[in-house]
């Protein structure tokens, strides 16, 4: 553990810069804070370790300190720890303890304004978005499609364009599904060969994405990014917490959200450079979600945007348990680093630690490799970018004390807080205006009554048809019974008149 700030020195928090903690040399001949400057924010960061080392804490001071410069701050809550970050911090021996080893002057317990989002619509302000805005890459990464049935959701997404369909919501794309199977003939000369195994495959994902709770994740009112980056009368960050509790029961339904996010992050935000701090910082908890099993083509869609969306001014902060877990073309992208301990109890943990040790510029005054498995709970190797864009010599660094609670909120003070939310009462209740699956439903009906009339009018004119076959039958039988009729009474006349003949011939002889 270091020693505590020598007689007189104390470190407070800094205009453009998150006081994160008090590092200290072996010898006490160096005492001083480490700081992430506001500047180097959207230059993005990597926050490492094992489980109870203090990770969460260490996203909670960041999140402290870009809400109180004024940044808008979007994470998920794991465990539901972070939903302390809206009350006030509560007084402990330990906690004072630490601000006092560290140094820490300013240290006064304080609430952040937070805004709760939940997926299921149970912990927060509903979070969906539509089939649409969600688009083919990314939604056939979420049902893990191979690439004939990803070509097949591509032809879907450009037929319900070429006919003016909206897809909003699971049941728009599934009835989408439905009529191009029925027209799988016709459509397969302009779009290309669909096959109905194909369609039907898809059609079970959608079926398992259901059963997971993706129906209320689409749909409307879709969420509006802009209303992740507010901020208060007070000029603080809004600090906006996805309940993720429930969420990670289904994992890539999580990192896929995460990931549509950051796109429409990308493409909706306009180019600003290096500002002076970050418009929006995004933590991604959890993080190897994200990477488990992706394909090739989404851990490159994530580096580009990771790369590019900087230029936005948008920081993206990874959070995860070993660096192992961040592909390397998007690790050599995360500038500012906060390690805490790591374990090297199997040949990957001993592969992680030197992998993590590596990442950091060299201090002389220790060896890297050594500390970092010898690090206590709260305690960190911390390098940030300086000026230029350089990374710090790394340094052993005790983390401060978070300012709001420590561990969750209660249920009370989370419905509290959602009654006077900003957003309150915007995105609570769904709205299901016409689509695709209201237009096909109509079609089908609107042809199904034309069937129906088209086989009435067979129908009518088979009957007129065996109506005029029969009155003409009747016709020709008449005539023949009137013909015979006559004949019979000619035959009848004919004979009485020879039998008359006959009996006057006999009287005459």
């Amino acid at each position: 553990m270091l020693a505590g700030p020598k007689a007189g020195e104390t470190f407070m928090l800094e205009e453009g810069r998150i006081y994160l903690g008090t590092s200290r040399h072996s010898d006490d001949s160096i005492n001083k804070g480490e700081y992430l400057d506001l500047k180097m924010a959207n230059r993005h960061g990597l926050v490492t370790g094992a489980t109870g080392t203090g990770k969460t804490v260490t996203l909670q001071i960041l999140t402290e300190g870009f809400s109180n410069a004024g940044v808008p701050v979007f994470c998920a809550d794991v465990k539901g720890d972070v939903s302390g970050l809206g009350a006030m911090g509560e007084a402990k021996d330990f906690l004072f303890e630490r601000a006092k080893t560290i140094g820490l002057e300013e240290y006064e317990f304080q609430e952040f304004p937070v805004i709760f989002w939940d997926i299921f619509g149970e912990q927060g302000h509903q979070a969906r978005t539509t089939i649409s805005e969600m688009g083919p890459l990314i939604l056939s990464r979420l049902m893990d499609l191979n690439d004939t049935q990803e070509g097949v959701l591509n032809i879907a997404f450009k037929l319900a364009d070429d006919e003016g369909m909206l897809l909003l919501d699971l049941k728009d794309l599934r009835s989408l599904l439905t009529n191009m199977a029925d027209r799988a003939s016709d459509l397969s000369v302009e779009y290309g060969y669909m096959s109905t195994a194909s369609i039907g495959a898809i059609q079970r994902r959608l079926l398992v994405l259901e059963q997971q709770g993706a129906d209320l994740f689409f749909g409307e009112p879709a969420l509006d990014i802009h209303d992740l980056m507010r901020t208060t009368r007070d000029g603080r960050g809004s600090v906006n917490i996805l309940a993720a509790d429930k969420l990670m029961s289904s994992p890539r339904l999580y990192a896929t959200f995460l990931l549509f996010l950051l796109s429409e992050l990308f493409e909706e935000l306009p180019e600003v450079g290096d500002p002076d701090k970050p418009k929006l910082v995004f933590f991604f908890d959890e993080a190897h979600l994200l990477f488990d099993e992706a394909p090739k083509y989404l851990i490159e869609k994530v580096e580009q945007v990771v790369k590019l969306i900087r230029s936005k001014g948008v920081g993206v902060f990874f959070v995860t348990q070993n660096p192992l877990d961040i592909p390397d073309p998007v690790l050599s992208q995360l500038g500012n680093r906060i390690q805490h301990a790591l374990r090297a109890y199997t040949p990957r943990e001993q592969k992680a630690v030197k992998t993590a040790a590596e990442t950091f510029r060299p201090n002389p005054e220790f060896e890297t490799l050594d500390v970092i498995t010898n690090l206590g709970v709260g305690e960190a190797l911390v390098s940030t970018l300086e000026k230029k864009g350089i990374p710090s010599i790394v340094e052993r660094t005790l983390i401060r004390p978070p300012s709001s609670r420590l561990g969750p909120i209660t249920p009370a003070e989370r419905a509290n807080l959602m009654n006077v939310s900003p957003v309150a009462g915007r995105y609570d209740n769904t709205i299901d205006r016409e689509s695709a699956y209201e237009i096909l439903q109509q079609r089908a009906e609107k042809a199904a009554k034309e069937e129906a009339e088209r086989q009435a009018q067979e129908e009518y004119e088979y009957k007129q048809a065996k109506e005029k076959k029969k009155s003409s039958s009747y016709r020709r039988q008449t005539a023949t019974e009137a013909a015979v009729k006559s004949l019979a009474r000619s035959v009848a006349t004919s004979l009485g008149k020879a039998i008359v003949r006959g009996i006057l011939g006999s009287l005459r002889r």
